[in-house]
């Protein structure tokens, strides 16, 4: 069943608390504000440093030998990355002549959520009824069911055992006669499972532990057989009774790992390894894809990732800048919640309002940086952006103007 609170809050306090929004929102809106203002000089100055690396890259067919000649130019090419390091996990027997080495873990929890419904009373007041319901899931770290909400909740979690997730490196990856750097290195993906197999002495020894452990059944004692409680089956060893039917407490641990595969890259070639290459403008452009890519791929991905990038900062802008104004102004909408449906429609008018303005707000500061980028883009986007500023006003002026008609 749900569990309800129920908090009630009077209209001086709305008012306060609406006052204090004010503080937030200003400093919401200048953020969002300055956000779009940088977004889109960093969508084009990595684009100037795309197309400057790209008119620079110099084709490489085979790395197989140093080649003097390449010195300090940036190259693009592909080979295999080859490591003969030996990436190592004692404690669960995972033993890899591999890229990367990845163990991750999760946790079978108890999980609160909660949905909040606000009531808006007569004279000002408000109600908040806020329900919180509970499900099991598996999560990357222990829940604290200390602080649920609902008492027949709270302290129900546990977990018999406790791991870090971690990922290691090898240190030495070739790529030809070249050396891969640590950026390089870290990059290279196409994992596989990387199969477990824990010494019966380990396996022993965890058993004990939870056995051991306060919450496990008291039934299940030492003295009898218990059933076995650790798993360890392909990628994963899990702590618990049956990996089929989890339990809260239960943990899983799995492993994954990079091997030597074909990949790209872009890079400044630097003796023995690589460097990224810094543009003109001062940023820095270096790429690794798997498998086998032309320079022209890779460009073509990393361009649409600086454009992706650049739309999401750009609706992030926008948010903080229409949300902003909205906290600003919510005190009108406060004041006037002293009668609910009052309230209710001075919020939807502020809302609308908030949101027109924070657009073209947005879009005008939009259009100043590429005024100050991209001239010949931001002149339009200017002009664009200033006649909807215009037409906003327009339209209000008209609203205020018309005739009020009259029974005759």
């Amino acid at each position: 069943m749900a569990y309800q609170e129920v908090t009630r809050t009077g209209y001086g306090d709305r008012l306060k608390k609406a006052l204090g929004g004010v503080v937030g929102g200003f400093v919401m809106f200048i953020g969002g504000t300055a956000l779009l203002f940088w977004n889109e000089g960093n969508f084009v100055k990595t684009k100037k440093a795309l197309d400057e690396a790209q008119g620079a890259v110099v084709p490489v067919e085979q790395v197989a030998t140093i080649d003097p000649a390449l010195e300090g130019k940036l190259i693009h090419a592909s080979a295999r990355a080859e490591t003969q390091d030996v990436l190592e996990d004692a404690e669960f027997g995972v033993k890899q002549t591999g890229i990367q080495l990845r163990r991750s873990v999760e946790y079978y929890q108890w999980v609160e959520e909660s949905r909040t419904e606000t009531r808006d009373k007569m004279g000002g007041g408000q109600e908040r009824v806020t329900t919180y319901t509970y499900k099991k899931e598996w999560r990357s770290k222990p829940v604290d069911s200390g602080a649920f909400r609902d008492p027949e909740y709270q302290n129900r979690n546990t977990v018999w055992l406790t791991f870090e997730a971690q990922t290691s490196y090898a240190k030495n990856v070739s790529f030809g006669a070249y050396t891969l750097p640590q950026f390089f290195v870290e990059a290279i993906g196409q994992a596989e499972s990387a199969n477990v197999s824990p010494a019966p002495e380990q396996i022993q020894t965890w058993t004990k532990s939870m056995i051991e452990h306060p919450r496990f059944p008291r039934s299940q004692n030492v003295t009898n057989a218990p059933p076995p409680v650790v798993h360890a089956s392909g990628n994963t060893v899990y702590f618990g009774r049956s990996p089929s039917a989890p339990e809260i407490g239960d943990a899983r641990v799995s492993f994954t790992w990079v091997p030597p595969h074909e990949v790209s890259i872009i890079g400044k070639v630097s003796g023995k390894t690589f460097v990224k290459f810094v543009a003109k403008n001062g940023k820095s452009v270096s790429r690794l894809d798997d498998g086998v890519r032309s320079a022209e791929e890779m460009f073509a991905s990393a361009a649409k990732e600086n454009a992706m990038l650049t739309w999401i900062l750009r609706l992030v802008g926008v948010l903080c800048v229409c949300f902003g104004l909205k906290a600003i102004f919510g005190i009108l909408e406060a004041l006037a919640k002293v009668i609910p449906i009052l309230g209710s429609i001075v919020g939807a008018g502020v809302g609308l309002v908030c949101t027109l303005v924070g657009l073209a707000w947005s879009f005008l500061w939009i259009s100043i940086a590429w005024l100050a980028y991209r001239p010949l883009i931001g002149i339009p986007l200017l002009v664009a952006s200033v006649g909807c500023v215009v037409w906003l006003k327009t339209k209000a002026k008209t609203k205020g103007s018309e005739p009020v008609e009259t029974a005759s």
